[in-house]
């Protein structure tokens, strides 16, 4: 019987700890801590020329403190895990951080409207599995859009305008089948729009010599843009000639009386 105690209490005493150790709040103390360096990280390697993230302040260890830091939402105000990280317009400069990599439950990442360079890391859906909305727009980023984008599976905005990427735009991104706000307007981007994209709209590939297919003008013809100058340009011109036409006949006919 005792032997029989000893083993039950420690099946009991086994089930307990693995309870404990996959328990909600244990798991969220870790990813607590993850959040905090992911913070950290981002704060030492971008520079701030206006202060905007000294307010970050680490030295506070109360429950939910980073979720008061300017920029930062968190899932609950008491626990710090992070929802989302908007820091637009903020003149930050600098690389995208790698420690972004520690903020795994983030869902809206807004970089937009600061001075960031460098490339898109190829690692970011690994880093941000959960990413819904990534807005790099007008920064100084370069290089080619990354065909493993296509793995934040969960995207509903991806908006990567007003930078100086090139390339093609990957027809990997035709996998995101949650998207519904899509721009890669004024780049230096080449090549054929993927078919996926055709029922966006034109201004959201606006400003990249390259580019063709739709929504955009066939490939080896003229942009809609282009088309419609033309159109314009002759439809004026014919209205001039008709009006000179009538002109002249008009300016004879007084001469002959």
């Amino acid at each position: 019987m005792k032997g029989s105690r000893s083993i039950t209490l420690k099946f009991f005493s086994f089930v307990l700890l693995i309870t404990w150790m996959f328990s909600p709040r244990h798991v969220l103390s870790g990813v607590s801590e993850d959040d905090i360096k992911c913070l950290k990280g981002i704060k030492n390697s971008v520079k701030d020329p206006d202060g905007k993230l000294s307010k970050w302040s680490f030295n506070n260890n109360s429950a939910g403190f980073i979720c008061n830091f300017p920029g930062v939402s968190c899932w609950k105000e008491t626990e710090n895990g992070l929802l989302s990280l908007q820091l637009r317009d903020m003149k930050l400069s600098g690389k995208l951080p790698q420690s972004l990599q520690y903020c795994r439950s983030l869902q809206t990442l807004d970089l937009s409207a600061n001075m960031l360079s460098g490339t898109i890391p190829t690692q970011i859906c690994s880093w941000l599995p959960y990413l819904v909305t990534l807005d790099l727009s007008s920064n100084d980023l370069s290089g080619s859009i990354p065909s493993e984008l296509a793995n934040c599976v969960y995207l509903n905005n991806l908006i990567l305008s007003n930078n100086r990427l090139s390339g093609p735009v990957p027809e990997q991104l035709s996998f995101l089948l949650r998207l519904k706000r899509f721009s890669v307007a004024n780049n230096d981007l080449s090549g054929t729009i993927p078919l996926y994209f055709e029922s966006f709209s034109e201004a959201d590939f606006d400003g990249n010599s390259g580019l063709c297919g739709r929504p955009l003008g066939r490939c080896g013809g003229l942009s809609r843009k282009s088309l419609a100058i033309i159109i314009a340009a002759g439809v004026s011109g014919a209205v001039f000639s008709v009006l000179l036409g009538f002109g002249c006949l008009w300016c004879n006919g007084r001469k002959a009386k």
